[in-house]
C-alpha cells in the first residue's frame, strides 16, 4: 500500500543558537511534488524565526551542536553555526 503522506524538509539558520532568534538563511526541500520553491528563490524568509516554524507545524528534529571557537578565531568567518533541520509530513491526498 502506498501512503499518500509525504515529508517536506526545512533548513534554517538562525543568528544564535535560540529558536526564538531570526533567520538568516534557509533552503526547502518539498517531496509533496506541490512546491517549486528552492533554496534562495526569494528575498524573504519562510519564516521570521525558529519558533514560528514550530507554531506552523514544523517538527524540530536537529539542532546545531555548539562548539566554542578556537583561540584566536572568535571573528573569523566561516560556516553558518546555529543550524536548525524541521520537518513536515503532508497527505498528498486532495
Amino acid at each position: 500500500m502506498d501512503s499518500a503522506l509525504r515529508q517536506k524538509v526545512l533548513t534554517l539558520y538562525l543568528s544564535t543558537s535560540a529558536l526564538d532568534s531570526p533567520v538568516l538563511g534557509w533552503s526547502i526541500y518539498d517531496g509533496t511534488g506541490n512546491d517549486a520553491h528552492t533554496t534562495g528563490d526569494s528575498d524573504e524568509p519562510p519564516y521570521e524565526t525558529g519558533l514560528d516554524a514550530l507554531k506552523d507545524g514544523w517538527r524540530l528534529i536537529q539542532q546545531p551542536v555548539l562548539i566554542p571557537p578556537y583561540p584566536g578565531e572568535e571573528y573569523t568567518t566561516s560556516f553558518m553555526k546555529y543550524g536548525f533541520l524541521f520537518e513536515k509530513l503532508e497527505d498528498t491526498r486532495t
